[in-house]
Parts: structure tokens; C-alpha cells; sequence
């Protein structure tokens, strides 16, 4: 059996069925192991996301969370178990992925992004998936991987229904930001949270499992690219739509004026 470049026997079967696929091949994989991903949140997004990630041997998963799990995390976080209930939630991400794939490092950040650590912690990773519950940790992260020239997959989801989008404004024209839609951010008053307004625990797992398929997709400029495009899914009707999104030249943050 001819060895793949950069990978041993036991990765080659590792990965055996990402190698079979033309557009992924020895060298694609080669590229996720190399590859440094940073999740933003180990909630209901992050869990499924950084569980295929992992499968899918990124070498490198960083994730940020300050929190600890909860009862109440369980019906739909499921990177934690009910053990896990207390304990941090970065910790019991970090001991679950090495579970699935004990090849990828996993880098714990126990803190909560801030204007003071975003730009710090960012610019360590390729690729940012953000699965955050904050409008503020939302434009933060935009303004942040726009400045540092970083490939942002951006999910949401409440009660039946969830969005995602990939931004990537500094590649210019046909690439907006999160503000180019929303130039500013709501009133986190104005807008219900999970714990307020409810969510599908199952919704969660298909928003992070798409965003897992997106950031790899972007890693490997394989198929056609969520920049531009907001995908939207509503689970009770079992339908996906889309909505082209376009760059505004008066953007706060990506726009020329």
C-alpha cells in the first residue's frame, strides 16, 4: 500500500473514506491535519461542530468557552455528559474529543472573548467557527477576523429555526460581512434567548454539523462557498432557503467609506 504524504498507516486508515474522495484525496487530509480551527462556544452549536471536526482530524481545535455545564446544557450539548454536569465546559470538550480522535490537539481557552483577547486568541487559527449566544461576541468576532484576514462560518439557531454564513470581507468584492446585513447589533433585549424563548435540541446538531462541513470546505477550497449567501433552515417545515447577501459600501466594517 503506497503511504499518503505526511500520514502513517493508522491515519491513512483513519481517514480512509475522506481519502477515497477525489476532491479530498491524501494531500486534502494532509491539509485538515495541518489545519488550526477555533470554535467559539462547547454549547449547542460548538458540540456537534467540534465533534465532526475532530473525526475529521483538524490537528488543531481551539475552543473558547468560560462557562461549566449545566443540567439544562444536556438536551442539546452534547459533547457533555451528565458526569461532566459542574465542571468546565472547555475542559469536558477537550476530554470528549480526545475520546473521538486523541491525534488532535486541543487548546482549552477558559475565558470569554473580549475586545482585550480576541484579536490574541484569533490570530493563533486558520479558520473560526462561531457558535457564540451574544450579539456582542457576534460583531466582535466579524470585526475581529476581518481586521486579521480570518475565514469566519457563523451559525444561529432559536426555537425551530437556524441560519449560517461564511465571511471572509477581506477577499473583496462579492464577500460582505455580518454587518453588511446587520449593520449594527440588536438590543439583547429586543431579541428572546434560548433559555427564554426555547430550542430544538436536534437543530443544534444540524447547524454545527454544517458548519463543521462549511470550515472544512474552506480549508480545502473545495465546492461553492457560503460567502455571500445566508442559509437559513426551519425544521418544522423541513426546508432550507437562501438569501443572497451584498457587500455594502457604507459597511461599518468592510465597506470603502
Amino acid at each position: 500500500m503506497t503511504v499518503l504524504p505526511d500520514m502513517t498507516e493508522a491515519q491513512i486508515r483513519r481517514y480512509a473514506r475522506h481519502i477515497v474522495l477525489p476532491e479530498i484525496g491524501g494531500v486534502g487530509q494532509s491539509r485538515l491535519i495541518a489545519a488550526r480551527v477555533l470554535v467559539i462556544g462547547a454549547g449547542g452549536l460548538g458540540a456537534p461542530a467540534l465533534q465532526y471536526l475532530a473525526a475529521a482530524g483538524i490537528g488543531t481545535l481551539g475552543v473558547v468557552d468560560d462557562d461549566t455545564v449545566d443540567l439544562s446544557n444536556l438536551q442539546r450539548q452534547i459533547i457533555h455528559r451528565t458526569s461532566d454536569i459542574g465542571i468546565s465546559k472547555a475542559d469536558s470538550a477537550r476530554r470528549t474529543l480526545g475520546d473521538i480522535n486523541p491525534e488532535v490537539k486541543v487548546c482549552a481557552h477558559k475565558e470569554r472573548l473580549t475586545t482585550a483577547n480576541a484579536e490574541h486568541i484569533v490570530a493563533g487559527y486558520d479558520v473560526v467557527a462561531d457558535g457564540s449566544d451574544n450579539f456582542a461576541t457576534r460583531y466582535l468576532l466579524n470585526d475581529t477576523c476581518y481586521h486579521l484576514k480570518k475565514i469566519l462560518v457563523s451559525a444561529a439557531i432559536l426555537r425551530f429555526d437556524g441560519q449560517i454564513s461564511t465571511y471572509k470581507a477581506w477577499q473583496g468584492d462579492g464577500h460582505p460581512c455580518l454587518r453588511c446585513i446587520f449593520p449594527a447589533a440588536p438590543s439583547e433585549d429586543s431579541v428572546p434567548s434560548c433559555a427564554q424563548a426555547g430550542v430544538l435540541g436536534a437543530l443544534a446538531g444540524t447547524l454545527g454539523a454544517l458548519q463543521a462541513t462549511e470550515v472544512v470546505k474552506e480549508i480545502l477550497g473545495i465546492g461553492r462557498s457560503l460567502s455571500g449567501r445566508l442559509l437559513t433552515y426551519d425544521a418544522l417545515d423541513a426546508a432550507f432557503d437562501e438569501m443572497a447577501i451584498t457587500k455594502r459600501s457604507d459597511c461599518p466594517t468592510c465597506g470603502k467609506r
